[in-house]
């Protein structure tokens, strides 16, 4: 009996040798690229970043540029719009007789005096009205009453108290200061992550090392908050404690520089209370990045 020819087929192709295929060849993994070395489209580099301090001062340089040309040209009356180059002429002129320090530094005495008392005192309130329950009821109702008066509507109550001394005038930037830090602070306390709390305790910390080491750190990023707003509340009721017979002070100085119809000087005291806000929320800007260093939030697109 003759083989069939398929089976004969099969059985010689399967003595052939078989050539294994070569494994491929591996590729290195890509090196992270940074991110200076991207090109963008059209074989560009992507653009270098602007410096944020430029960038912050941009906006008033560009400003200052504008009110320059438009008190050149004439387009405003020199007696409502004097140029910077005035102010900047008044400033160095009350500089020279020692007028502007004396107002500059009896207006710092009560900035920061106010600003002492004013976040000690809500600081502390925050920490008993968070901490417990019935100091949320003693003290958050009694708060949120006061707060909804106006504080300047608290002066004429201020001086019957205090008289008209230095003490009335750090007493309204007192008040100004408690409320924002207050507030703040109660909703950041009051705002940590139960179950961070939850943690603590499974890793056996006390109640004062929860306080310590979780609900404290946890609420100072709502503090820096209300600390921002209370520099901001505090050189605001500065102008308005300076009116209380005054006898120095940038607010006192502006309230002379209306009676002389001088622009210059009016314009120089306003640009000392913002000039001496913004350094302090700079600093508390930078008092942030340092010590919520650990917090990585949106920065931005």
């Amino acid at each position: 009996m003759s083989p069939n020819p398929a089976t004969v087929t099969s059985l010689a192709l399967a003595r052939l040798p078989t050539t294994e295929s070569a494994p491929p060849p591996r590729v290195a993994p890509d090196k992270p690229v940074p991110l200076e070395d991207l090109r963008l489209s059209g074989g560009r580099r992507a653009r270098r970043q602007v410096p944020p301090a430029l960038l912050r001062l941009a906006a008033p340089l560009g400003f200052l540029a504008i009110w320059q040309v438009v008190a050149a040209l004439d387009l405003v009356d020199s007696r409502s719009l004097t140029s910077p180059l005035a102010v900047i002429e008044a400033a160095a002129s009350l500089w020279s007789v020692g007028d502007l320090q004396r107002h500059l530094l009896a207006s710092l005495y009560r900035v920061v005096w106010g600003l002492a008392l004013g976040i000690a005192s809500g600081l502390s309130l925050a920490i008993v009205a968070g901490l417990f329950r019935w100091g949320e009821h003693v003290v958050d109702s009694s708060m949120n009453i006061v707060r909804m008066v106006p504080v300047i509507a608290l002066l004429p109550l201020i001086i019957l108290w205090m008289g008209i001394g230095e003490p009335a005038k750090i007493a309204l930037i007192v008040l100004g200061v408690t409320f924002p830090v207050y507030m703040n602070s109660f909703a950041a306390i009051r705002g940590v992550d139960q179950k961070l709390v939850e943690a603590g305790q499974a890793f056996g910390l006390s109640r004062w090392g929860l306080v310590r080491r979780v609900i404290l750190p946890g609420a100072v990023p709502g503090f820096l908050v209300g600390l921002r707003w209370a520099l901001g509340a505090a050189w605001l009721l500065l102008f308005f404690a300076e009116q209380i017979n005054a006898d120095r002070g940038i607010g006192y100085l502006i309230n002379q520089a209306q009676s002389w119809n001088r622009a210059d000087i009016i314009i120089l005291g306003l640009v000392i209370y913002g000039t001496f806000g913004f350094a302090g929320d700079q600093l508390i800007r930078l008092i942030e990045r340092f010590a919520l260093s650990w917090r990585k939030g949106f920065q931005g697109a």
